[in-house]
């Protein structure tokens, strides 16, 4: 009887993460097969999920061809990695510090660390913009990928991870002779690469769909990243193509779903270690 029960209890539980799963794919599909479709489909009013009349080619060369969409997108894999490179290589060892240093007032910075995940970064778009005016960099990768290279949600979570790690690991390297930052770099980095992947799917995920900042810094098509790329579907007189559209916007999140199917694994495991102190 209990082997039953418990039978029907994990079928339900299934069912119901299939059902909530199909809710979230449920856009995603809807994009995909409308990019399969014509005009005509598109438009009319009767519901059909395929398509009479496969218009595949035509929708994703039009993708390709109306505006440079690769280049948009090699825009944003330029931004993208080099963000993320630089919020690690801050996040890293200023989350060792916080997790393994005994200092003066770090429970202070750790505390004004989790003060700044609270401000939106809408909040301070206006200094920002001043700043990179100042500087001359508006209109430049400098200008995409300066304001966002500290980030605290990474120093906070590699925190999270590193305070996981047993302290005798720390004191075996500096019996080894290992300087602290050695430590940070040769035994510390390694042992977090599943945190550095969740990490990094947060990170290139949020800043591959920024379009908020972009807009603002940029005037010149060549710095476009994706999400600029997509506004050029756009016509106020006709209103949206939305066959070429749909195409357009499936090239742009492929790489991300892509990526986050090869991390899955490593991404899960990151986020449960990261929450265990």
């Amino acid at each position: 009887m209990n082997r039953q029960a418990s039978l029907i209890f994990r079928l339900l539980r299934h069912l119901l993460l299939l059902c909530g799963a199909l809710v979230m794919l449920l856009p995603f599909i809807w994009m995909l097969l409308t990019s399969f479709k014509p005009p005509t489909e598109i438009f009319s009013a009767e519901l059909r999920w395929l398509p009479e009349q496969w218009y595949l080619l035509e929708n994703y060369r039009e993708a390709l061809s109306r505006v440079p969409l690769l280049q948009f997108m090699l825009n944003g894999l330029i931004v993208t990695v080099a963000i993320f490179l630089c919020q690690v290589s801050v996040a890293v060892p200023a989350a060792y510090a916080l997790a393994k240093l005994q200092f003066r007032g770090r429970k202070v910075l750790f505390g004004a660390v989790m003060l700044c995940l609270l401000i939106p970064p809408h909040a301070v778009s206006i200094p920002w913009y001043l700043l990179m005016y100042q500087f001359g960099w508006l209109d430049s990768y400098t200008a995409l990928i300066a304001p966002f290279s500290i980030s605290v949600f990474g120093i906070f979570l590699m925190r999270q991870f590193f305070m996981t790690v047993p302290d005798d690991l720390i004191h075996a390297a500096r019996m080894d002779g290992f300087s602290e930052f050695a430590i940070v770099w040769r035994v510390m980095l390694p042992t977090a690469i599943p945190a550095l992947i969740s990490f990094g799917i947060f990170s290139i995920v949020a800043h591959w769909n920024d379009y908020f900042w972009p807009l603002i810094v940029l005037n010149s098509p060549d710095y476009y990243t994706p999400p600029l790329g997509l506004v050029s579907f756009r016509n106020d007189d006709t209103g949206n193509d939305y066959g070429p559209l749909m195409a357009a916007a499936t090239l742009v999140i492929a790489p991300l779903v892509l990526a986050f199917l090869l991390a899955q694994k490593r991404f899960i495991e990151g986020i449960t270690l990261s929450g265990m102190k």
